[in-house]
């Protein structure tokens, strides 16, 4: 696009190209999701490389500080900053010396107010607190449904995230490893970043979906891969579990400035989205999802919370770890 800006790749992170097709490049395959389309990998990225584990990015905060922190106010980076400065700073999750990956939701290719994907302010408020805190590298990746660079351009992420200091990477544009994710699940190709990454910090939006009621950091974990996600559908909430198990992240931070709140998880209309001016942020993931079904009305918590929580990966009574509620302007 005309004056658009991208940085230079990484050096870790091989080009190889690449295309994700939709509906009209699915060939010989005749089954499509409950979104209507499967993703394919058209020029045989998926080439099987030595497989690799993924870290826990956990870090220890102590017990002095929250582990969750809800903030409100009508600037939703201001939300952003005031919610990560009172778990104890960007500093508390990031060294000088990490690669830091920021996991949006960049799913469609959609506007920042029709509520689909991150907002495009949140993400890059992220982006300048880990350039603060002394990051090496900043990296901003997701793997759209379709249309990836649509996606990234039209939701106004990939200009934000740039112009804050980040190397933004389309999965057309990322070298792949093989990871295995789970027993059930098996052996996938996952984006380079997620792999190589000192530290993750997950920033799903919460919004309405049509599978599961609500989505946010846990489903949010689809984005890693690029190859036929509709596998995952077949038992979608232990999937979502097991990947939960699989993405350990240093910090989450939950985008609800505002829901979408009826026909996700794509949206379309201004009409099914309400402004609510909130962040969540937090280091249990469970809780953070739990809290974020809360704020759309009647929507149980799914299958999915009670399975990673029973995996130990969180809790679902969010409200036991007597979350902070701030105020941000």
């Amino acid at each position: 696009m005309p004056g658009e800006t991208i940085p230079a790749k990484p050096r870790l992170l091989t080009t190889r190209r690449a295309v994700l097709t939709g509906i009209g490049g699915v060939v010989g395959a005749g089954v499509l999701g409950a979104g209507g389309f499967l993703i394919v990998d058209k020029y045989d990225r998926f080439a099987r490389t030595a497989q690799r584990t993924i870290r826990d990015h956990r870090v220890d905060l102590g017990t002095a500080r929250p582990r969750m922190v809800i903030a409100r106010g009508s600037d939703p980076a201001r939300n952003v900053r005031a919610a990560v400065a009172r778990l104890g700073g960007m500093p508390a999750f990031v060294d000088p010396a990490d690669v830091v990956v920021v996991k949006p939701n960049i799913g469609w290719d959609r506007t920042a107010e029709q509520g689909a994907n991150t907002h495009p302010e949140v993400v890059a408020e992220v982006v300048r607190l880990c350039r603060e805190a002394g990051a090496r590298r900043v990296v901003v990746s997701d793997c759209p449904v379709r249309r990836s660079r649509a996606a990234f351009e039209r939701s106004g992420i990939l200009a934000a995230a740039a112009a804050a200091g980040a190397e933004v990477v389309l999965p057309e544009d990322s070298r792949y490893y093989t990871v295995e994710i789970s027993k059930r699940l098996g052996i996938w190709d996952i984006l380079e970043p997620f792999v190589i990454a000192d530290k993750i910090i997950n920033v799903p939006v919460a919004k309405h979906h049509d599978l599961t009621g609500v989505t946010a950091g846990l489903k949010n974990w689809l984005g890693i891969t690029g190859k036929t996600r509709i596998t995952f559908h077949s038992d979608l909430q232990h999937s979502i579990a097991e990947l939960a198990a699989l993405m350990r992240p240093t910090l989450t931070i939950v985008d609800a400035s505002r829901l979408l709140l009826e026909h996700g998880p794509s949206g379309g209309s201004l009409d099914d989205v309400k402004p609510t001016r909130t962040i969540a942020a937090g280091v249990d993931p469970v809780a953070l999802d739990a809290w974020a079904f809360t704020l759309f009305p009647n929507k149980a918590v799914p299958e999915n919370l009670r399975i990673a929580e029973g995996m130990g990966l969180g809790q679902v009574n969010f409200a036991a770890l007597s979350p902070e509620q701030i105020v941000a302007g």
